[in-house]
């Protein structure tokens, strides 16, 4: 009797467990799977629009200077471009001879005559129309010119490339290279792409109008020579070498070596030129590579 009942007890209990465990297998699983992230294929680049490695470029512009927000994308500059967040899209390339930069998903990009600024906005548009990017916040640098330049040589503080973003005048490239040195001529040099030499006085530069003062364009040169000189030893207070400038007569080339001493004497003044020694009057020009000797008076 006994173990009837408990043959009962134990056949109930594993029908209670059947349909526990059946329930249990029907209730679904409520933890959302994760999200699977749609990824956008790159489309094919033709072999003539392959993207290549980033080249060992320069990394600076010539002589450390920087161009300026207004420069226009030439030929041979170098730019950098990327997306911010997005390694993949960053390069650095050279504009090529028909003025584009092959770039990731948008192939060879037009870039010649575009600033950094607009570049970044034409990349970004092309971005998001193409579906790539839904906001991409693109920037974009030049990091060296070669194209849109002047060359400033000679007697000026920061001799180098000055980049040109506009129509700039001599006098206006001269000021960005720091100005002339106490060492420079008077006059100023233009040498054209093609060749051909202009002589420009400086203080005409400084002073006059448009037509003193004419507009470089890229490819030019700037020189600034060193002044002529003239020498002057004996009976002055400060002998030395000197600069040449505008008329610059016996009187004047007197004062700059500081006047005389009490022991020299104005009428015992020689110069020697070209090997030979003249005689000159106060008002008398002194010329390059003159010689003046102030002897001792007598007393």
């Amino acid at each position: 009797m006994h173990d009837k009942r408990r043959l009962m007890i134990a056949t109930a209990l594993a029908a209670m467990t059947g349909i526990t465990t059946q329930a249990a297998a029907q209730i679904p699983n409520r933890t959302p799977p994760a999200p699977v992230r749609p990824s956008v294929p790159a489309p094919a680049a033709s072999p003539s629009q392959e993207v290549q490695p980033a080249q060992a470029l320069p990394a600076s512009t010539p002589g450390g200077v920087s161009a300026p927000a207004g420069y226009t994308i030439g030929v041979d500059d170098v730019i950098e471009a990327d997306v911010l967040g997005q390694a993949d899209f960053k390069t650095r390339a050279r504009v090529r001879a028909d003025g584009t930069v092959p770039l990731p998903y948008l192939g060879a990009v037009p870039v010649q005559g575009e600033t950094a600024v607009s570049l970044a906005e034409k990349l970004a548009k092309l971005l998001r129309a193409g579906g790539y990017y839904a906001k991409p916040i693109v920037n974009v640098e030049i990091i060296t010119f070669v194209s849109n330049y002047v060359t400033v040589l000679g007697e000026v503080n920061s001799a180098g490339l000055q980049p040109i973003d506009r129509a700039y005048r001599v006098s206006e490239i001269i000021a960005r290279a720091g100005g002339l040195r106490a060492t420079g001529a008077e006059s100023v040099v233009l040498t054209r792409a093609d060749g051909s030499s202009t002589k420009l006085d400086y203080t005409k530069l400084a002073q006059g109008g448009p037509n003193e003062d004419p507009e470089v364009k890229a490819g030019d040169k700037i020189f600034v020579p060193e002044a002529e000189k003239f020498y002057i030893y004996g009976q002055v207070n400060a002998p030395g070498v000197y600069a040449i400038r505008d008329e610059m007569t016996l009187r004047r080339a007197l004062a700059q070596g500081g006047g005389l001493t009490p022991a020299g004497s104005s009428k015992r003044v020689k110069i020697s030129r070209n090997g030979q020694e003249i005689k000159l009057k106060m008002d008398d020009p002194i010329k390059p590579g003159d010689v003046v000797v102030v002897g001792e008076r007598l007393f």
